[in-house]
């Protein structure tokens, strides 16, 4: 029988990145219902992410040189680029670890892995920082505005290669990628024939990476009739967004999508998951039967476990001296996840993937990181504990309903080294598959 405290914790564990203790009690406190509608319909402002300012991007340094620029003129103006890209990352990391409204933070990384974009082919932080601002506006409405706004992103246009989509020479990579990854999935009832028609309506959006501004040129467009799922007319872009975000396919596969990244594999998603927008849905997701059946099964994300972590260990990445957050970011790159740069147009992968021997290591000295990180309050609580309940300490700080006596031998042996307890900890198998 699952208690009202595991019910909530569940729920937090994720629909956020990962709750503190504290914030699991008031949880308890509120009941599971009022703590879902306070995460799916947050009151005010979120001040913990505006504390966590934006950089100061600029324009892009290397779109702006001139045609006669030299050697190391470019380079110095990559170096910028590469220089904007950290600040990004980096800015977005400890908004996730200091957002208040958790589930909203949660909920654009996962649309990010969902229209997965990569920085080291789009070459611009502030066009991937636009991007996020388009997926956190549209990402809790419904299907058809996010669709409408995506076909018309500068970086995905870049990241595949809609600018080299014209009338004489169409380009179906974005075409493509929008039926098979985006929105009907690999099994939504389309043909090749609907991919090349629906190339020829993307036709004639180009990227101004001087202004960072998506333009339409007449010119390059195919204005032409097209037939498309069935559908004869002169499709162009937002009328070809329009049909495929109306299709029944569509709302289940996102909402599939949905369920995967939040409930796991173990379970199929019901059939009527699919709501009106993506909060409807969500709220089907965490109220839904099956659901309460999926803990201990879903593997967390390494960013998903890095920011967790850091949250429940009072981790702040802005108040680290600067090689402390150069190890962090290493850590997730030695994980294989680092935000702005998914592997590829498919996004990162999911379940037993993250779970390798390489990444146990990897883990380790990321967490070793963190602990050394850790604010001395949480600490204090800790070693609160006399030693033979420091495990159970450990539990509740991190938010994990229990060990199994594998594991609690061996966290007994640390038990009077707190930094080395929390380690052992955050590589558990308990913290790691939530």
């Amino acid at each position: 029988m699952t208690t009202e405290r595991e019910a909530v914790a569940h729920l937090l564990r994720r629909a956020t990145f990962g709750p503190t203790a504290d914030e699991v009690d008031a949880a308890e406190r509120a009941g599971y219902d009022a703590t879902l509608d306070r995460l799916l319909d947050p009151d005010g402002p979120d001040r913990g992410a505006a504390g966590t300012l934006v950089p100061a991007l600029g324009p892009d340094p290397a779109a702006q040189l001139g045609k006669g620029a030299g050697r190391e003129q470019r380079q110095q103006a990559n170096q910028q680029r590469r220089a904007q890209v950290t600040a990004l990352t980096g800015w977005w990391l400890a908004r996730m670890i200091t957002a208040d409204h958790q589930c909203r933070e949660k909920l654009l990384f996962f649309w990010h892995g969902h229209w997965a974009t990569s920085v080291q082919k789009v070459r611009s932080a502030p066009l991937m920082l636009r991007q996020l601002e388009t997926l956190r506006r549209v990402g809790p409405g419904p299907l058809g505005p996010m669709v409408q706004a995506m076909v018309r992103d500068p970086a995905l246009i870049l990241w595949l290669d809609g600018q080299q989509n014209t009338r004489r020479a169409p380009n179906e990579n974005l075409a493509r990628e929008l039926m098979e990854l985006f929105t009907l999935g690999v099994d939504g009832g389309y043909t090749e024939s609907d991919v090349k028609e629906g190339a020829r309506a993307l036709t004639g959006w180009t990227v101004d990476r001087r202004t960072g501004v998506a333009r339409f040129a007449p010119r390059r467009h195919d204005p032409g009739p097209k037939t498309i799922l069935g559908r004869r007319a002169a499709f162009d872009a937002a009328s070809y967004a329009g049909l495929l975000a109306e299709r029944p396919e569509a709302a289940r596969f996102v909402a599939g999508r949905l369920w995967l990244r939040y409930a796991g594999a173990q379970a199929p998603p019901p059939a009527d998951l699919a709501g009106s927008d993506t909060m409807t849905t969500l709220r089907r997701i965490f109220t839904a039967p099956a659901f309460t059946g999926t803990r201990g099964t879903l593997v967390k994300q390494p960013v998903e476990w890095l920011v967790g972590a850091a949250r429940q260990l009072g981790v702040r990445p802005t108040a680290l001296p600067e090689q402390t957050r150069q190890r962090l970011s290493a850590g997730l790159n030695a994980l294989d996840q680092v935000p702005l740069r998914p592997p590829s147009v498919g996004g990162w992968p999911a379940g037993s993937a993250w779970l390798t021997t390489s990444s146990l290591q990897a883990r380790m000295r990321c967490a070793g990181v963190l602990a050394a990180a850790a604010a001395p309050t949480v600490l204090a609580r800790l070693t609160a504990a006399p030693p033979a309940g420091r495990a159970d300490a450990l539990a509740r700080l991190l938010v994990v309903d229990g060990w199994s006596e594998r594991t609690r031998a061996a966290l007994s042996p640390l038990a009077g080294e707190p930094r080395r307890l929390l380690v052992a900890g955050l590589v558990s198998p308990e913290y790691v598959v939530s």
